[in-house]
């Protein structure tokens, strides 16, 4: 299978053949609406819509608005140009560096035909990934699981199957990659359509003038999948509003071969965790906590400071004991209490444990009472933070009510045991960005938590926030060991309208999953059909 010649590899010359095709439909279009400008008594009407007046202010508006869209298009074609052109000389003067360092040169000969070679081995890979894929013949599959379905978009909107919880299965692209990505295929398929190759089936004496050409306006929709070892495959449909006829471009955008970015060792056997958990009340969460703790902690772990910051005094006393217990059976004090005699407020909480250590330098863990973690997770996050350059925030897995869960069991089973990932039995909290590993001096850095959210939700997407706009890297990350466990939730009247809703919002999806769900919902309908049955298989025993 060949590529086109012009389609895929959008050169500098096709930057600025685009320009020239802009500002020549730009003069075209202005010559039109200057030949069709209505009467100065204003009962002009838009070609080929009956009865509504225009007046010339519409043409300039309209004008206007072409000039401006054009004057943008060029800016970033121009753009675009300019960062090609440094790309290409930077992978021209790295080639050049390394074929000089491999080959010797004599009279220019050597290090030509090199090049030359390379340019071709290049050229044959990418041809051997489109061949590869499923392109243009059907691949044998070993069951419907097999199929790697398309997500489909428009000019303005991406229709998505992998939605998660916070994506949605309509949306305008949020991301600047995948906008710019939908774009130049976008245009890379009307280059294939306005300057075709010979393979494209049309004649080469059609002069531009005899042919249509066609232009953004004329996307109809597109189709695209990746195979993640070969590359990525988008199906373009174009059409002309008045004809009947569509355009079909297939692109494909291959990956290349691997390469090494870093190879490094690190030893995380003196990376010291402090764990930081707000609290008030709860002191049989806490409990639980403590002994996971215990567990994780101080017999496995044993490179952690655990530090609490209580609020308020009902139930301080408990956690008191509950503490003094853990450090006086263990033999662990490596633990601070912080106690507030005020209102709860989580992200408070967080900035005064932070601000208690006082030994320097700490990777921080900002964790919850209803956390459940393993030691493999403490050492993903001391992988996963790099102070001055990486954050971590891993996506926590979220148990359902147990009691909804194993409904059909006398008792919930052991913690324990309900540890397992599957979809009913909990779901990845990927709108959750309250459990963190970050240094404490980025932290710092950033400004830490906006103290002025009060009560529930909030204050974490804030900072997290304060990180995407800064320069750290943010890795988010599903992580295998990490849990929040179920526990009844109360939404306050006291929260705003936007907290209350997110509140709710929170407690419907942490009681069941889909199916689950609906079994409650139904059940009436269910018990209803187990009589009807039953009462048949009396009527048919005594009959």
């Amino acid at each position: 299978m060949r590529m086109p010649r012009r389609g895929l590899v959008i050169q500098a010359r096709t930057r600025w053949l685009l320009v020239g095709l802009a500002l020549l439909f730009s003069l075209i279009l202005l010559m039109y609406l200057l030949e069709c400008a209505p009467q100065t008594d204003g009962n002009g009407s838009l070609p080929g819509v009956v009865g509504e007046s225009m007046g010339k202010e519409y043409y300039q508006a309209l004008l206007q608005e072409q000039e401006e869209h054009y004057q943008n298009r060029a800016t970033s074609l121009k753009r675009q140009i300019a960062q090609l052109k440094q790309e290409l000389q930077e992978m021209s003067d790295r080639l050049k560096s390394l074929q000089e360092k491999k080959t010797p040169k004599v009279n220019g000969m050597n290090y030509q035909g090199t090049k030359e070679q390379t340019s071709n081995d290049l050229l044959e890979f990418l041809h051997s990934q489109i061949d590869k894929a499923e392109v243009s013949v059907g691949a044998k599959l070993p069951s419907e699981y097999g199929v790697i379905p398309f997500e489909s978009f428009t000019s303005m909107k991406v229709f998505q199957l992998e939605m998660g919880l916070t994506r949605h299965p309509e949306e305008k692209p949020v991301r600047k990659d995948k906008r710019d990505e939908l774009v130049e295929v976008i245009e890379a398929g009307l280059e294939v359509i306005n300057n075709p190759d010979e393979e494209d089936g049309q004649d080469e004496d059609d002069g531009v003038g005899d042919r249509q050409l066609y232009s953004e306006n004329d996307f109809v929709e597109g189709y695209y999948r990746t195979e993640r070892d070969k590359g990525t495959q988008y199906e373009l449909f174009y059409k002309k509003m008045d004809g009947m006829e569509y355009r079909h471009v297939t692109l494909f955008r291959p990956f290349g071969p691997l390469m090494k970015v870093k190879s490094e060792t690190v030893d995380i056997s003196r990376s010291i965790i402090n764990i930081i958990v707000p609290l008030a009340g709860r002191t049989e969460a806490f409990a639980q906590f403590m002994q996971n703790f215990r567990d994780v902690c101080i017999h496995q772990d044993k490179r952690v400071h655990l530090t609490v910051v209580y609020f308020g005094q009902d139930g301080l006393s408990e956690v008191k004991s509950i503490l003094e217990s853990v450090a006086r059976e263990t033999d662990f004090h490596n633990y601070t209490l912080v106690s507030l005699n005020e209102e709860f407020n989580r992200g408070r909480g967080l900035d005064m444990g932070a601000r208690a250590w006082e030994k320097g330098e700490v990777l921080m863990f900002f964790c919850d009472v209803d956390v459940y973690f393993t030691a493999e997770f403490l050492n993903s996050c001391r992988l996963n933070a790099e102070p001055g350059k990486k954050v971590f925030y891993p996506v926590v897995f979220s148990l359902y009510n147990p009691a909804i869960v194993y409904a059909n069991q006398d008792i919930p089973p052991p913690v324990e045991q309900q540890l397992v990932h599957k979809k009913d039995s909990g779901f990845w909290r990927d709108f959750g960005f309250g459990m963190t590993c970050q240094y404490r001096t980025d932290f710092l850095t950033v400004g830490g938590f906006d103290l002025e959210v009060k009560g529930w939700g909030g204050e974490d997407v804030h900072l997290y926030r304060k990180y995407l706009h800064g320069d750290l890297m943010v890795v988010r990350t599903p992580v295998p060991g990490l849990f929040h466990l179920w526990h009844e939730k109360h939404c306050a009247d006291e929260l705003t309208p936007e907290q209350y809703r997110m509140c709710i919002q929170s407690k419907a999806m942490n009681e069941a999953s889909h199916s689950h769900l609906g079994m409650l919902v139904f059940r009436d309908e269910i018990e209803a059909h187990l009589r009807k049955q039953a009462y048949r298989t009396n009527s048919e025993a005594v009959g």
